[in-house]
């Protein structure tokens, strides 16, 4: 058996724009709910700003005392127009396998509503060892502590705090709205390109 460093880590991954691209399955599901509500909405904008709660994207479209209804909309409309055209990540998938060939459990920490990140990822045949949804920023770091994650890998800089509020190291994606620069100035630990250089990353993380 190989030497060990460090134990078995449990990893813990965002989902929107780090282990899934889900620009087109949103910016689908937003016209649908434009089209049916009959408010404008510019999806091209919206997915340009992928992390954050809907209800805070709502906020910019709908007003207040309608946001709750929407989203209850919303997450009704996207079983059937998000999930199909929404792929993964390069690399999302190795990703989680690297995680599991080191012993380790791989967890889905999202602000996305629990039942549809479940979706997603059935869909795309990728397993996680538990999916945690509803949580942005500073509250992902109440399913990174119950579960143990020692690591946290996203592309926003919500993440990168989630995974600071956790004491868990940083490890931040460019995949999704925030550049290098942002990420590390909200305090990842380290920025990588994007999923397909987190195997050999694991590795120098547990042998140091």
């Amino acid at each position: 058996m190989a030497h060990m460093t460090s134990p078995a880590p449990t990893v813990g991954f965002d989902l929107d724009m780090t282990l899934i691209d889900s620009r087109p399955g949103i910016q689908a599901c937003y016209r649908a709910l434009s089209a049916r509500t009959g408010t404008y909405i510019d999806c091209d904008l919206v997915i340009t700003r992928l992390g954050p709660p809907l209800e805070e994207e709502l906020a910019n479209w709908f007003p207040a005392e309608e946001v709750a209804a929407v989203a209850d909309l919303y997450r009704e409309m996207y079983p059937v127009h998000a999930i199909t055209g929404t792929p993964a990540m390069p690399g999302a998938r190795e990703a989680i396998a690297a995680v599991r060939a080191a012993g380790g459990r791989a967890l889905v920490v999202t602000a996305k509503w629990e039942p549809n990140a479940k979706m997603h990822l059935e869909h795309l045949g990728i397993e996680a060892d538990a999916v945690v949804g509803d949580l942005w920023a500073e509250q992902k770091a109440q399913a990174l502590r119950e579960y143990g994650a020692s690591v946290y890998v996203g592309d926003h800089t919500g993440d990168v705090r989630g995974a600071r509020t956790a004491d868990a190291y940083s490890v931040a994606v460019t995949t999704g709205p925030c550049d290098a620069a942002e990420l590390r100035a909200a305090g990842a630990d380290v920025v990588l390109t994007d999923l397909t250089e987190f195997p050999a990353w694991l590795e120098s993380y547990r042998r140091p």
